[in-house]
Order: structure tokens, then sequence, then C-alpha cells
């Protein structure tokens, strides 16, 4: 079970991502999306599906977005309303700072009555003002903790840059966080570069270390390499060169995201730090959706071949 492994801080996790249907989507289609999710996800071996909430972050930059904004349908309605079929712990993503202690409070409740688990997140833009903050938000679940765990987002981007995501990482973790799902990894240097900071300033401070999933994604289009950038993750020049070259894009960014599953695998067994991957999903294209489930296959594998998976 998904709970008793992150509270076991147990390796090998697989987390599977996808965003719900847009907001101006008819209930057929929606209907019909989520049956073609329950057929795709049934049979695939996974612990919980994340369902993401979607935000409009294009107050974060003055680059302009490379795909209009849409919103979504709530993500935990369209989880409870949609996906109880599927019989696996759901994952609901919420942005705090956008609402009040009750609605909150009402929020979690809900949730934990339906067995879903939740992640806060930050809010859409830096000069936004939050209504509540994270720490209040981590004290609202603190009534759920028995028989809850709480996510948190972690950025190696971010660390590269400001190199305190380990401090924010343990400042969370005194908050009743117990797993953390990072953003989209391309640059496996700054994940491995994060973990390494983590690892040495657990040791130091006597402090378990939490359990880190990572987040992998295909890429397919020239555009949706954009896209990635625009949302903050870093891609190397020598990875985007290799991507943009390449004749089937892709397949090649399929097998770079294996290349990193396999070196963060490795990298976090020799340091001991509890790991995992989620394996992202918010296209729409068909092959990049099997292609995310091929990836998951794959990643089955090589966990089960590293002897931290069943």
């Amino acid at each position: 079970m998904f709970l008793n492994r992150i509270k076991s801080k147990d390796s090998g996790l697989l987390l599977y991502g996808i965003t719900p249907p847009k907001l101006q989507t008819t209930a057929e289609r929606v209907a019909e999306i989520a049956e073609k999710t329950l057929a795709r996800l049934q049979d695939i071996d996974i612990d919980a599906l994340i369902v993401y909430d979607v935000q409009d972050e294009s107050a974060r930059t003055t680059e302009e977005r490379p795909f209009p904004f849409l919103s979504a349908l709530d993500p935990f309605d369209f989880a409870r309303e949609h996906l109880h079929a599927l019989q696996i712990p759901k994952i609901i993503y919420r942005p705090a700072g956008k609402f009040t202690k009750d609605e909150l409070r009402t929020w979690v409740n809900n949730l934990t009555n339906h067995g879903f688990y939740p992640v806060f997140v930050g809010v859409p833009a830096p000069d936004f003002q939050p209504i509540t903050s994270l720490s209040e938000a981590y004290e609202i679940w603190r009534d759920y903790q028995d028989n809850s765990v709480i996510g948190a987002i972690t950025i190696p981007e971010r660390h590269a840059v400001l190199n305190d995501e380990d401090v924010r990482i343990l400042d969370k973790m005194a908050n009743g966080v117990s797993y953390f799902i990072s953003q989209c990894v391309f640059n496996v240097e700054y994940a491995k570069q994060m973990l390494h900071d983590l690892a040495k300033t657990c040791q130091a401070q006597n402090h378990p270390f939490p359990t880190v999933i990572f987040t992998i994604t295909t890429c397919g289009s020239k555009k949706t390499l954009h896209f990635m950038e625009w949302l903050g993750i870093h891609i190397p020049e020598s990875v985007k060169d290799h991507l943009l070259a390449s004749e089937n894009m892709l397949e090649a960014s399929a097998e770079l995201c294996f290349q990193i599953a396999e070196e963060i695998t490795h990298f976090c067994l020799k340091e001991g730090i509890p790991f995992g991957f989620n394996i992202e999903s918010v296209a729409i294209r068909k092959d990049e959706i099997e292609a995310s489930i091929a990836l998951v296959n794959q990643i089955s594998t090589l966990l089960r071949n590293q002897g931290v998976r069943q």
C-alpha cells in the first residue's frame, strides 16, 4: 500500500501523473476520457495516481506562453466521480494559498474520507498574496496525519540557483511532509546535486531522509520542449540538441528518460536515499500517452532488477 510504503520509507515507488480534462469539455467527452484512462491504467504496475491541479502560471514570467491556458476540471472531483474504479490511491494537488482555512479543512476532510492524499503546492506567481499560508495548510492536515501522508514539491532547478532546497525540504518535513515529488527532470546533474546536498544536511543534523519521487516526462515535439522550458524545467543544451536533431523526438526522449531513471536509481541506492518515480502524462496525443505507459513498464522492470520493487 502507498501509505505504508511512504511511512516505511521504501524505495521503488511508481506513480503516474495526469491532468483532468479541460473545463469546457462536455460531460460525454469527460466520461469517454475517464474510460480510456481507466483502461490504460487498470493493469499497469503503479502505486498511486497523481491528478494535478492546473494553474495559469503566465504571471510568473514575461515570456509568452507557448500554449494558451485553458482551465481544467477540479482534480478531486474528476478523480472521485470518474476514476473510482481504479483501485489505487489518488494523490491530489491543491494550491493552498488560493483557499480559506475553512475551505481547505473541508477539502482535506473529503479527500481523506475517500482515501486520497494531498499535495499542497505554491502560488502560481511570486506576487500572489496567499489567503492561507503553507504552514497553516499543513496545520489543518495534521488532524488527519494518523491515517494519511502528505507530500510536497521539490525543484532541483531552484536548488541550482538558490542552493537551499535541502533547507526547504527539512522545513516542510518539520510540518509533517514525508515525501517529495520533483518537477520534471531533464537535467540529471541538477537532481543529483540536490540529492547530494540533502544527504549531507540530513547526515549533519542526524535527520532521516525523506522519500524523493522524481518526475519523468517524455517529449514529442519542439513546441512541447519549448513549453517545458517555459515552465522552468532546465534542459541542457546537449540534450536539447540531441532531441531536436533526432528523427523521432518522442522515441529519443523516451530513451533519455529511461537513462535518467537509471542514473537516479543508482545514485539513490548508493547514497541510501529512499526514492521513486512519477511518470507524467499530460499530453493528449495517443503516441505520447502510449510512450508514457511503455516507460512505466520499463522503469518497473528496472526497479525490480535492482531489488527495490516486488
